[in-house]
């Protein structure tokens, strides 16, 4: 059933005009065309409350944005406004599945005219195994992230397309990102710089969504210094909090290119098992993002999901770039580069 909130406020006539749609909705597992979205606004425009995906919906003066705000909009995530006023939630209410469950359905919602972002890791790797898909890398030339991606692709008998970043683009990558991105420091510099080239790589070759394994760190427990926490739960509040503005800087380049990353992991199946786990549980025995790894080892061999990685700048090889640009610029701090270009 479709958890119907009453919501007020909402305009409702003969028949909803202006329709527009970004990104897809779902409810209960099944994916709406627009005609079916159409036709709940015009019988049930309350239901809209229940609705799931990712996806920013306007009509008639209306808007609505999904839960975690995935999709950019003019709204808040997660709510519904017309005339400028909110009058009510966005909150669908799935059943509790198992994690294993929870990123299968994620994944199969998702998979439909996408690609794979690969790099390698767990939290690719598994999204790539789940949707059996075409899959892309990017890299400089000899990263870690263009070899590992590689062998996994083998190991899951996956089509890899690779792209060598070339370090003469970086530059002008920078300049673009930094020109849409919330933040201009170094790290969310080089990660914006490495999206820049997978939206590009995807769009070349037709694609509009990239899957990616973004929200599984803060959810799982995925970053290196939650090892050596005494706030452990503290910390993944925290993380997941920032999630929103990570979530804006991703979207932001993708939309350079007309593309946009589309998040198993933050899909209210997953992220509301993920909140059910003990933080102890998370990070255990020295293992981070240990129940992700434990469903990945179904589907992947040990040593892919047991594998630790590095993070996206560092594994593409791209923060070393920048560095290097950085010095030959004449900078010697990479803050001071970015503020020379940006």
């Amino acid at each position: 059933m479709i958890n119907l909130i009453t919501v007020r406020g909402i305009k409702t006539g003969p028949m909803v005009s202006g329709l527009m749609l970004k990104g897809w909705i779902e409810v209960e597992g099944r994916r709406l065309s627009e005609l079916e979205v159409e036709k709940i606004l015009n019988e049930s425009p309350a239901s809209v409350s229940g609705f799931g995906g990712e996806f920013f919906l306007s009509w008639d003066g209306c808007a609505a944005r999904d839960l975690f705000g995935i999709i950019p909009g003019s709204c808040h995530a997660g709510t519904i406004v017309c005339d400028g006023a909110a009058v009510g939630v966005v909150d669908p209410q799935p059943p509790e599945l198992s994690l294993a469950q929870a990123i299968e359905i994620a994944v199969a919602l998702r998979k439909a005219d996408g690609v794979v972002a690969l790099s390698g890791g767990v939290d690719s790797a598994l999204i790539a195994a789940m949707a059996g898909k075409e899959c892309i890398v990017v890299g400089i030339e000899g990263s870690v992230d263009l070899k590992r991606a590689k062998a996994v692709a083998d190991i899951l008998d996956l089509s890899l397309d690779t792209a060598t970043i070339d370090p003469r683009r970086i530059e002008e990558a920078l300049v673009e990102v930094l020109a849409v991105i919330p933040r201009a420091n170094p790290v969310d510099a080089s990660i914006a710089a490495t999206l820049y080239f997978v939206a590009e790589q995807a769009l070349d070759h037709g694609y509009e969504k990239v899957l990616a394994g973004q929200g599984a760190d803060e959810l799982f427990g995925g970053y290196a210094r939650y090892l050596g926490t005494c706030t452990l739960g503290q910390d993944l509040e925290r993380d997941f909090r920032g999630l929103a503005l990570q979530a804006a800087r991703d979207q932001a380049v993708a939309g350079l290119f007309g593309a946009y990353f589309s998040l198993p992991y933050m899909d209210v199946r997953v992220v509301r098992k993920a909140m059910s786990i003990p933080p102890e549980e998370k990070v255990k025995e020295g293992v981070r993002k240990r129940p992700l790894r434990e469903v990945a080892a179904r589907y992947v061999p040990n040593e892919v999901a047991y594998r630790e990685k590095k993070a996206m700048q560092y594994g593409s090889g791209m923060m070393r770039e920048i560095k290097r640009l950085a010095r030959r610029s004449g900078y010697r701090m990479v803050e001071d580069f970015l503020r020379a270009i940006g």
